[in-house]
């Protein structure tokens, strides 16, 4: 697939989000457009960038998410070396008292 039709899609899809108007919407949105492994998936992988990003242990994000090693790893490699964004939303939640 051309690369610009690629970027197209990626971009549509990311306009459609950000039309979300609220909590119940958003999950709404996802529940039509992910099957329910892709979203567990992606809560779980949050849910260990939280703990990660708290400070928690391997062995406590395991017990309490039930991630693997493997997915704790990359999701660590991921607040170190990624583009910073889930780490600076994480801080704002926190900042805001919503996780």
């Amino acid at each position: 697939m051309a690369r610009n039709v690629m970027k197209e899609r990626r971009n549509d899809l990311y306009k459609a989000i950000l039309e979300l108007k609220d909590l119940q919407e958003c999950m709404d949105f996802f529940e039509d457009i992910c099957a329910l492994t892709e979203l567990q998936s992606m809560e779980q992988r949050f849910e260990v960038a939280h703990m990660l990003n708290d400070n928690k242990v391997y062995t406590e994000i395991m017990e309490k998410t039930n991630a693997s090693t493997a997915t704790i790893s990359r999701v660590n490699r991921m607040l170190h070396s990624g583009t910073g964004c889930l780490v600076s939303v994480l801080d704002r939640m926190k900042e805001k008292g919503n996780i």
